[in-house]
């Protein structure tokens, strides 16, 4: 059982470290340049045999739609499509932070950022440095997912309980709806499916809260 719980938290780590930095930075910026160079490179068929938690189906459905939108690379059609789903400076089809769904007045460092600032600073747990982005932002969130099932895996039911599974599914629904970009669309579909396979892994129950975008 143990083994297995440790196998559980080892994917949940690949995942957040995975797909994390794809939402926390601009594909322009050379920090993320490896994970795009990697996803390009991949068999999508190959790749989803082995991706844990989705389904294999729908893996290789969504990591196909990463790798057609890498076909020409990192060009300016993927780089302003990110810009205009997740950072403006338009107004912003998908707003990466969880309070904008998920409270009354749609803003950013709303109530549910401070909860989770509370509950972070009750466990003692420091989010790594992003300048003055709220602790919500999706991206954020899927890193310190990662950080959290390696280095306090007793935290990561309530985390992922309380926090990022309440709305993420939401947030990437809206991504989907709102691009049509193939690499955006494989993305959300991706990190959706990876993430409802962790709360059917770990059993988690999630209360979804009312959604105000």
């Amino acid at each position: 059982m143990e083994d297995a719980r440790e196998q559980i938290t080892e994917s949940v780590a690949f995942i957040g470290e995975t797909l994390g930095p794809l939402f926390l930075y601009d594909p322009a910026d050379a920090a993320v340049a490896p994970v795009y160079e990697a996803i390009a490179a991949l068999d999508a068929e190959e790749a989803a045999a082995a991706w844990p938690f989705a389904a294999p189906e729908d893996a290789a459905r969504a990591l196909s739609l990463l790798c057609e939108g890498l076909a020409r690379g990192v060009d300016d059609a993927l780089v302003w499509e990110y810009r205009r789903l997740f950072t403006g400076p338009a107004a912003k089809v998908a707003p990466p932070w969880g309070s904008v769904y998920t409270d009354r007045e749609c803003v950013v460092f709303g109530e549910s950022t401070l909860a989770l600032r509370q509950w972070l600073r009750e466990v003692g747990i420091e989010v790594p440095g992003r300048g003055n982005e709220p602790e919500d932002h999706i991206g954020l969130m899927l890193v310190l997912m990662a950080w959290i099932a390696r280095e306090r895996p007793e935290l990561l039911d309530d985390y992922l309980a309380q926090h990022l599974l309440t709305w993420a599914s939401h947030f990437l629904g809206i991504v989907q709806q709102g691009t049509e970009h193939p690499f955006f669309q494989g993305l959300a579909q991706l990190t959706a499916a990876s993430l409802a396979g962790v709360q059917d892994a770990l059993q988690l129950q999630v209360t979804v809260p009312r959604f105000y975008r």
